[in-house]
């Protein structure tokens, strides 16, 4: 027996029945032990095979792969470190509900906590972050194929959401020409080799049963919050809510279009607060809020009851509300639960929501992170997709913008880190081709400057937005203590992104103005592959415009 052919044979049954449960991206890093794994995905012409060199954005590459194409995605990495260097996209992951199979390798039992190379404690090493995990057995003849296809079939059947963590050991040699050795251990499945269904199937369907009392409710005074959506529920949340009469409070991660923009300036105002609290029921359609008083109004408020729709398990309210946690897909939740007609009730809202939007055209910002964050839906390619990073920028856009309906908008807004950024972008982008705009702050940039390796093959127009204000200007607003703010907080590099960019072969361009910007921009989706656009900006501007604007508004 060949003990490197039948690793090979053992691998060809994992990856084969990860097929059968909707897996069509595999991203692989480099790797000695993983060898059997890697050549698998290499020789099942269902794959479509990524590569990085560098494991934590090969995980986040996953992560966005997964964000934008709905799929499972599954990474390959061998053992050691290069398993541990993906904790953080998989801790995101199960925050937000992408779907990732992580086939960690690993060496076999007998050299583990012996003073082996390269070995670790891998079995257990993702503690509760995974939905599931397996600990499969080194590669051997004495189990049968039927039980290693039915225990893989077995755990995706059961994941809903988050990741997988397949722990595969395997016992050198890894490497040898295949030979017939193991044939009729991989011949025994036969023939569902030929064909494209699972051996085993688990259903978990999921389901919210209809709120019989939903007619009483829909009667009420409500408010619609709306966190993070789909582009398609984004819209049917935005038609519900209206046919309503109900005030939808939209996150920028909403694609509810946002009908009262600006909704993180006007909360800060006393009139609009004590109007959201004659609401008997709230219901919030997706998790993850970016807003800061969106926050605020969220824990203080005191409806008769406030309802949670998402179809991620869990509380998902920090505020622990009196209410109901309903655990559903929001597009049947919504089709379960038919609006009725009739008219607004919270008046006053419209008006001050127009009045902040003035409030911002008219800011003094000339060119800045929040005259940017403002007029960003410009800025956006047609038929295209949005990625916001974690930095300032994201809650400039949150505050200060009026997102398009419809309009797909990613993020990693589960743990909100900074890790991963270019990387998750890249792969938003390369599951379904579109003309991408991410925007990151320079701290994230610089946090996964290597992932610009994977902006030289992008399938359509990819602009990254560096706003560049020489730190982590967030925690300018925050209380924190201004004589150690720069040192220990803001953290300011001094960089030039051109030599980033110049360093991977991508275009780079750092326009000096608005219409420099949008020239620039113009080009950029007219480009094929990836263009770095810095914009080197004040440093505290867009902090300092966007506490004018909260102290203006409030006031209104």
């Amino acid at each position: 027996m060949s003990t490197s052919t039948f690793n090979r044979r053992w691998a060809a049954v994992i990856l084969e029945a990860l097929t059968r449960h909707g897996v069509r991206h595999v991203c692989i890093a480099p790797g000695s032990r993983s060898t059997p794994l890697t050549l698998a995905a290499a020789e099942n012409g269902a794959f479509i095979c990524h590569t990085h060199f560098d494991e934590r954005g090969l995980g986040h590459l996953a992560l966005g792969l997964a964000k934008s194409g709905g799929e499972p995605v599954a990474v390959i990495v061998t053992s050691g470190t290069a398993a541990a260097n993906l904790y953080p996209s998989l801790i995101e992951a199960g925050l937000t509900g992408e779907r990732l199979i992580l086939l960690t390798a690993d060496r076999p039992p007998e050299l583990i906590d012996c003073g082996a190379n390269q070995a670790i404690r891998q079995t257990g090493m993702y503690a509760s972050h995974p939905s599931q995990t397996l600990s499969l057995p080194r590669p051997t003849p004495d189990i049968p194929a039927r039980w290693l296809v039915s225990t893989i079939d077995s755990a995706m059947g059961q994941l809903r959401a988050g990741g997988l963590h397949i722990n595969c050991p395997f016992a050198e040699p890894l490497y040898g020409e295949p030979d017939a050795s193991g044939l009729p251990w991989q011949q025994a499945l036969g023939d569902w080799w030929q064909e494209d269904t699972p051996w085993l199937r688990e259903e978990q369907e999921l389901g919210c049963a209809r709120q019989r009392d939903w007619f009483f409710w829909r009667q009420k005074r409500g408010v619609v919050v709306a966190g993070r959506l789909s582009a398609r529920e984004g819209e049917q949340v935005a038609a519900w809510a209206k046919t309503l009469g109900w005030p939808l409070i939209g996150d920028v991660l909403s694609q509810t279009g946002q009908p009262l923009p600006c909704a993180d300036l006007w909360l800060g105002n006393a009139r609009a607060v004590t109007e959201l609290n004659e609401a008997q029921v709230i219901i919030q359609f997706g998790a993850s809020l970016t807003g800061k008083r969106l926050l605020q109004w969220q824990a203080t408020c005191h409806p008769q009851e406030y309802w949670l729709v998402d179809n991620l398990e869990g509380r998902l309210d920090p505020a622990a509300h009196r209410g109901r946690r309903l655990v559903a897909e929001v597009a049947d939740w919504l089709e379960m639960h038919p609006a009725e007609k009739r008219a607004p009730w919270a008046q006053s809202l419209a008006p001050l929501s127009e009045q902040a939007r003035a409030r911002v055209g008219q800011m003094t910002e000339t060119f800045g992170e929040a005259q940017v964050a403002s007029r960003l839906p410009q800025l956006l390619p047609h038929q295209g997709q949005l990625f916001l990073g974690n930095s300032l920028v994201v809650r400039l856009v949150d505050a200060l913008a009026q997102m398009p309906a419809g309009y797909p908008v990613y993020s990693n807004r589960g743990a909100s880190g900074i890790d991963g950024l270019l990387s998750t972008a890249a792969g938003v982008q390369r599951a379904v081709a579109r003309p991408t705009l991410a925007v990151v702050g320079d701290l994230s940039a610089l946090y996964d400057l290597n992932s610009l390796a994977l902006l030289r093959q992008c399938p359509a127009p990819f602009v990254l937005l560096v706003v560049n204000n020489n730190g982590g200007q967030i925690f300018s607003l925050l209380p924190t203590p201004v004589n150690e703010r720069e040192r220990f907080y803001c953290m300011p590099q001094n960089v030039d992104f051109s030599h980033g960019a110049a360093m991977f072969g991508l275009n780079y361009q750092a326009p000096q103005s608005w219409e420099e910007l949008t020239a620039v921009m113009d080009n950029a989706w007219r480009t094929p592959g990836a263009t770095v656009v810095e914009l080197k900006v004040e440093e505290t501007a867009g902090t300092r415009t966007l506490q004018q604007l909260l102290a203006q508004v409030s006031h209104l």
